[in-house]
């Protein structure tokens, strides 16, 4: 082992554990302020114990998953055996870079079944109404009602060819390509919600050609946020050298890339991936294998 290695790895961890990875787009001050004024807003505001327009949703467990979201964003999480994964990775940028919209969107979504975002109009149909807050075995999702009805809400909304044969939402449809993102849509929301300029090589099919990968990654993570859309099959098998030709499945943030003293090749790689960050060590070659976009996201200027 390199005489560094221990060293590098405690430093990683250490990072890892601080959440001081990444974050260059984050200025941490005012999304503490901005956590604290959602938090007043969920305070302040007079909410009825049950909805018209959400009969299922249960108030407590509503008001307590908007807090978790405002003080732990990094914990969103998709839900086991669902297609919400593009929208958990979505919620990554207005959580963490607006918190008080996010909260003013899903307060006024619950009071009167409709709301507005950046001039978009949510207008969720009367299945996506019943539906929230009846998903089941779907891990912690289940009692997560407010990540039930944002999770539907922008697969209610946004569209694209994978919904040719699956336009309406029916029982069980978080399962199916009814609910899945593909790239163009996932970065067709960070533009037109956020207002995000979004920066995407790659495809639903091919892979993108990076002269060198390295230095790309290395640049984007300077200067804003960095998606990539891989096959996360293989990123999470133990024989890299088994991986075959396959499909991207998985959105994730990449918040930090070094490489290996005296490796060219080998990196380690910190990332968020649903629920908490992750350190890996990969090669390059296996990295630009499942890789099929990278996706770099900077924010307008804030007055």
């Amino acid at each position: 082992m390199n005489r560094f290695a221990p060293i590098r790895i405690i430093l990683l961890l250490l990072t890892l554990a601080l959440g001081r990875a990444g974050f260059a787009n984050i200025d941490t001050a005012r999304h503490t302020s901005a956590s604290q004024q959602a938090l007043e807003l969920i305070k302040n505001i007079k909410l009825p114990d049950s909805s018209i327009w959400w009969p299922n949703i249960k108030l407590n467990l509503f008001i307590e998953n908007l807090k978790a979201n405002i003080t732990e964003p990094l914990k969103m999480y998709q839900g086991s055996n669902t297609n919400f994964c593009g929208y958990a990775a979505f919620s990554y940028l207005p959580l963490q870079d607006d918190p008080v919209g996010w909260t003013h969107f899903m307060l006024t979504l619950y009071l009167n079944g409709e709301a507005e975002w950046n001039n978009i109009v949510f207008r969720p149909s009367k299945e996506i109404h019943q539906a929230a807050g009846t998903l089941r075995f779907k891990g912690i999702l289940d009692i997560r009602p407010a990540d039930q009805l944002w999770f539907l809400a922008l697969a209610d909304h946004f569209r694209s060819y994978l919904n040719f044969f699956n336009r309406r939402f029916h029982p069980g449809s978080e399962d199916t390509f009814w609910a899945a993102c593909n790239y163009g849509k996932f970065n067709r929301m960070i533009r037109q919600m956020l207002g995000w300029h979004v920066t995407a090589h790659g495809s639903d099919l091919f892979r993108p050609h990076f002269h060198d990968l390295f230095d790309y990654l290395t640049n984007c993570l300077q200067t804003g946020t960095t998606y990539l859309y891989v096959n996360n099959t293989y990123l999470h098998k133990k024989n890299h050298n088994k991986f075959r030709g396959s499909f991207p499945t998985h959105y994730i943030v990449l918040e930090s890339i070094t490489r290996l003293p005296g490796d060219g090749d080998r990196v380690d790689i910190i990332y968020w991936d649903y629920g908490g960050r992750t350190l890996r060590q990969v090669d390059l070659r296996f990295l630009k294998k499942i890789l099929f976009g990278v996706s770099h996201c900077t924010p307008p200027q804030h007055s």
